[in-house]
């Protein structure tokens, strides 16, 4: 491995007079070339024109001392050397204009020599992997003067063993924070929550949470909103809409704004919120729901950061972060024609599905003690369970009767009744009793309304859109239940007996199953079908 040496030709340091006193004074760069342990087999030295008589010296001075060592300058031409922008755009050129072999060479830039500014950006291209290497400096050493002493600078950080444990307890820091402080025990969520943290650390572009109702994705993307503001990786503001509320002129007015008399009642200028969300994030919430033509603005808003208010012949910029939730399948909505197909690849890019409560139950316990805490600060006083009633809430709440079918707020909902009714800050048995009630009798009519929505879906699957709609109410009604037992009896004896339970009865030889045959005939189906 071949050591190549990058540093700035320092106009005071470097110059050790044109004579041969320059032989016994410290110079940085030519220091670098008396080192016992350490072989420089390549430097180049970068300079301004008005140098070039003090960069020629320099190069040969390093020629002499080691023949062998290939020499070369590169100028940079900035005006302003305490100009940043300048300078780092010259040395920025210089780094995207080289070859680096980093495989079979080793890099050192020499941060002793030039202005700090130059000595700044070549850090900050060091750091951004521009310049693939370590930093070196030099400094003078009164016992050996021209010799000085040299010491390396690594830039990856898990080279350091307190740094590194630093920042893995500031990544720990940050992963507690987005799940609220609170110790989560299932493993695929906590796998989820430690690659969220590290992405919303260190990227800006658009993620995408999925998941039922409630399970938590608007809860996290303000966690990501807040924790990125911590770290002074945003300034602007949170802003979040249901794109569900959003229909015809007011969705493009909501996202992108207005002028005045863009259409019939615009009487203001509307920003949007696109604008308002400026240096900020912008939360998204069901954007399964957005119409076609607001996806197309957005697809192009969150590419090229520009879009055009309605009414306007003028485009607008925003620089925002964009999150997405839904709890749709957008590839299924794809396939139907109702979303883009290009703007579900671009936001597809970090894609996280937030698992329901009854996917993460082993979570249920430090989500109880959260919503008590958070109740507890509110009110102002403490909340808890007597010992009773917290065994038989938790035997409900992990058992099969306890849907928990909107997640996390139905068990938010839950704890506030409960603490709400708590004598003295204790939630007795009978507060117990009487949730599981209520919670049961809720879940009950879901169930059943649920149950009659798929037992029609049932109906329109197995006879075809155009045949159901040649049904009475009532007939539709008799043959999905008629189905839905068929399917979950082993046989046609077995169903016949549960649908004919009081007419057999007054029959000497009910044959049950020839009338359950004959019953489905009369619309095409026969009970192995359904079974299949």
């Amino acid at each position: 491995m071949n050591n190549i040496v990058i540093g700035m030709l320092g106009t005071r340091l470097d110059h050790g007079g044109l004579g041969n006193r320059r032989w016994r004074r410290w110079r940085p760069s030519i220091s670098m070339l008396y080192q016992d342990d350490f072989q420089v087999d390549e430097f180049i030295l970068i300079h301004h024109p008005a140098d070039e008589e003090l960069a020629r010296l320099t190069l040969s001075d390093m020629q002499d001392i080691s023949p062998k060592i290939k020499v070369r300058s590169h100028l940079v031409y900035h005006k302003d050397p305490w100009d940043f922008e300048q300078v780092y755009a010259e040395l920025h050129d210089f780094a995207t204009s080289q070859i680096f072999d980093a495989e079979n060479n080793n890099y050192y830039i020499h941060i002793t020599t030039g202005t700090h500014v130059a000595q700044i950006c070549l850090y900050l291209l060091t750091e951004a992997n521009y310049i693939p290497g370590k930093l070196i400096q030099t400094s003078p050493d009164k016992d050996n003067p021209k010799k000085g002493r040299y010491q390396i600078i690594d830039l990856d950080l898990s080279c350091y063993d307190q740094i590194a444990s630093r920042f893995a307890h500031e990544s720990r820091k940050g992963i507690s924070y987005l799940k609220q402080g609170i110790d989560t025990r299932n493993k695929a969520f906590n796998c989820l929550i430690q690659q969220v943290e590290q992405v919303s650390i260190r990227s800006s572009e658009p993620i995408l949470l999925t998941g039922p109702t409630g399970a938590g994705k608007s809860r996290l993307a303000k966690r990501i909103y807040e924790l990125k503001k911590q770290r002074q990786q945003m300034t602007g503001r949170l802003v979040e809409v249901n794109c569900a509320t959003l229909r015809g002129d007011n969705a493009m007015s909501t996202l992108f704004g207005h002028v005045k008399g863009a259409y019939t009642g615009a009487l203001n200028e509307r920003a949007g919120l696109l604008r308002e969300a400026d240096s900020g994030l912008l939360f998204l919430d069901e954007i399964g729901e957005l119409g076609q033509d607001e996806q197309a603005m957005l697809l192009r808003a969150i590419e090229e950061k520009i879009f055009m208010p309605l009414g306007s012949d003028k485009e607008t910029q925003s620089n925002f972060q964009l999150i997405a939730g839904t709890n749709r399948n957008l590839f299924e909505q794809v396939q139907k024609g109702k979303f883009r197909e290009d703007l579900l690849a671009r936001i597809n890019l970090w894609t996280y599905e937030m698992p329901s409560l009854k996917n993460r139950i082993e979570d249920l316990e430090p989500n109880i003690e959260y919503e008590l805490e958070n109740y507890t600060r509110k009110a102002n006083y403490k909340v808890s369970f007597n010992k009773d009633a917290r065994e038989r809430y938790l035997k409900f709440a992990y058992s099969e009767q306890a849907l928990w079918r909107a997640n996390f707020r139905d068990l938010n909902s839950s704890i506030i009744r409960m603490a709400t009714l708590s004598k003295g800050g204790r939630i007795n048995e009978e507060i117990v009793k009487g949730e599981i009630e209520r919670l049961s009798h809720d879940w009950k009519n879901y169930q059943e309304e649920n149950n009659k929505k798929d037992s029609q879906k049932r109906l329109y699957d197995l006879l075809g859109e155009q045949a159901v709609e040649e049904l009475d109410l009532f007939e539709r009604i008799q043959l999905a239940e008629v189905i839905n037992i068929c399917q979950q009896s082993n046989s046609m004896a077995d169903a016949g007996r549960k649908l004919f339970n009081v007419s057999r009865k007054a029959k000497a030889n009910s044959n049950d199953s020839h009338r359950i045959r004959q019953y489905l005939q009369k619309y095409g189906l026969d009970f192995q079908g359904l079974k299949k």
